[in-house]
C-alpha cells in the first residue's frame, strides 16, 4: 500500500473511534459554524457547508444535530473561531504539522507549545514544514454496488491521480486543485463520500523503533485529544508494530 493510502486508511480507522467518542461531532460542528459565518446556511450556495454536511453524515451525525448546529451558527452571538496552523518537530525530526479551530489563539499556541516541550518536541515557524508534506484531496468512498472497473476508470477520467479499493473503501487521491471539481463529479454520480478533507500528505517518512515511535504517537494523541485541534498530520513511518499501538 502506498504511504498516503496506508495514512488515509488509518485516519478512516480512527474516524470511525473518534465517531464513538463524539470527538468527531464536536470537530464537524466547528466546521459547519465556521462554513455558515463565512457563507450562510443555504449548502447549495456554501459549498464548504456543504462537505462539512457530507462529512458529518459520513460519520452518522443525526440530521438533527446538523440542521442545530446550522441554526446555531447563524446566530449573531455565536462562537467565532479562527483557523491557525502550528509546525514543528518531534523527537527523532518527525515533522508534525497541525490544523486548530479556535476561539482563543492564546490558550491553543500556549497548549500546542507545552505537548510539544513534554515530549522534547519544539515548536517551529509557520512555513517551515512546507517541504514535507504536500497537500492532496482524499476521499473515501464505501464500496457498496459500485463496479470497480468502470467507477475507477471514470474517477481517473475524471482527474483521480489514484483510486485504491481496500477492505470495502475506495480511497480516491486527486491533486489540491482537483479537489472541487471531484467533490462535483461524485455530487453528479449521486455518490456521497464517508469522508472528503485536504490532507498534507508527508512526501518522505522517518523510521523509528518501537519504543521511540511509541512516545511520538503519544504526543500526537495528545494534540489530537485537544479540543481546538482539527487535524494532525505527521511523517513518522507507520510500520505494523506502530499501526497495533494505535
Amino acid at each position: 500500500m502506498s504511504g498516503h493510502n496506508k495514512w488515509s486508511t488509518i485516519k478512516r480507522k480512527k474516524g470511525a473511534l473518534d465517531a464513538k467518542r463524539s470527538k468527531a461531532f464536536s470537530k464537524i460542528i466547528k466546521d459547519i459554524t465556521v462554513a455558515v459565518k463565512e457563507s450562510g446556511t443555504d449548502p447549495d450556495s456554501n459549498p464548504r457547508l456543504r462537505l462539512a454536511i457530507s462529512n458529518a453524515k459520513g460519520v452518522n451525525m443525526p440530521k438533527e444535530n446538523i440542521q442545530r448546529a446550522i441554526s446555531k451558527a447563524s446566530d449573531k452571538d455565536a462562537a467565532s473561531f479562527s483557523e491557525v496552523t502550528y509546525e514543528g518537530y518531534a523527537n527523532g525530526g518527525v515533522a508534525i504539522f497541525i490544523e486548530c479551530l479556535s476561539d482563543n489563539i492564546q490558550r491553543t499556541v500556549s497548549n500546542i507549545r507545552s505537548y510539544f516541550n513534554r515530549y522534547s518536541g519544539n515548536l517551529g515557524t509557520n512555513g517551515s514544514l512546507s517541504f514535507v508534506f504536500d497537500r492532496k484531496g482524499i476521499f473515501i468512498v464505501p464500496q457498496g454496488k459500485l463496479v470497480e472497473d468502470d467507477f475507477v476508470m471514470e474517477i481517473i477520467d475524471a482527474g483521480a491521480e489514484d483510486v485504491v479499493l481496500e477492505e470495502g473503501f475506495y480511497t480516491i487521491t486527486t491533486a489540491m486543485e482537483d479537489f472541487g471539481a471531484m467533490m462535483k463529479k461524485l455530487e453528479e454520480m449521486k455518490i456521497e463520500p464517508e469522508s472528503a478533507e485536504l490532507q498534507r500528505i508527508p512526501k518522505n517518512t522517518i523510521s523509528m523503533d518501537k519504543e521511540a515511535g511509541k512516545k511520538v504517537l503519544k504526543l500526537i494523541e495528545l494534540f489530537e485529544e485537544d479540543d481546538d485541534v482539527q487535524n494532525v498530520f505527521h511523517n513518522l513511518e507507520l510500520t505494523d508494530e506502530l499501526m497495533a499501538e494505535m
